[in-house]
């Protein structure tokens, strides 16, 4: 178990060890391709092989934690759903707090909202008012940046709550869907994996 006192609270710092070029190409290797899914003309990344192996799902939150290299990261902040099983684990190793952004409507408290475009229409994601103070230090962390409206409108919503947003985290880019453009440069914007 790393404890508190391992991580330099200035920046993250890095005690239990590097993942390697043969680690992400384990994780490439188990990501699973699904054709059609979930509708026709799409090839679905499911990152279910590398959440169901200890060993995977420990390197990838170990990718995750050194794309904050150097960087004081106060609260990591996950997007609905898959972002909080990422976002999490890596909270929790570093002994700092979570923030779950979620769909509308899923959080039992005051809430701010931010609405987005999908291909087949439009979505809205939340976060509670109290969830960041102004100033903190976060780090966003999802699954998949494709087209990056659901980041993007995370983005938004921190912003408005005087975040200092020091990086946003993906386990997988699809770089030919350029979401990496709609967050902007002004974001330093990681991917473990990239396709």
């Amino acid at each position: 178990m790393v404890q508190e006192s391992e991580f330099d609270r200035n920046g993250i710092g890095l005690h239990y060890g590097r993942v390697k070029q043969t680690d992400i190409d384990r994780l490439d290797d188990a990501i699973r391709d699904v054709p059609d899914f979930p509708k026709p003309g799409i090839l679905f990344k499911d990152i279910t092989p590398i959440l169901s192996d200890g060993d995977l799902l420990r390197l990838t939150i170990d990718g995750i934690i050194e794309m904050a290299e150097g960087v004081q990261v106060d609260k990591v902040v996950g997007i609905d759903a898959r972002g909080f099983i990422f976002g999490a684990a890596m909270a929790d190793r570093l002994g700092i707090g979570f923030v779950p952004i979620r769909k509308k409507g899923k959080l039992p408290w005051d809430t701010i909202g931010m609405s987005y475009s999908l291909e087949y229409g439009e979505a809205e994601v939340e976060v509670h008012k109290d969830a960041v103070a102004p100033g903190e230090k976060v780090m966003l962390v999802d699954d998949l940046l494709a087209t990056g409206g659901t980041a993007s409108a995370a983005l938004k919503l921190l912003g408005e709550l005087g975040a200092d947003i020091v990086c946003a985290a993906f386990v997988i880019e699809l770089a030919f869907l350029e979401g990496r453009k709609v967050l902007g440069e002004e974001v330093r914007t990681e991917a473990l994996l990239t396709y």
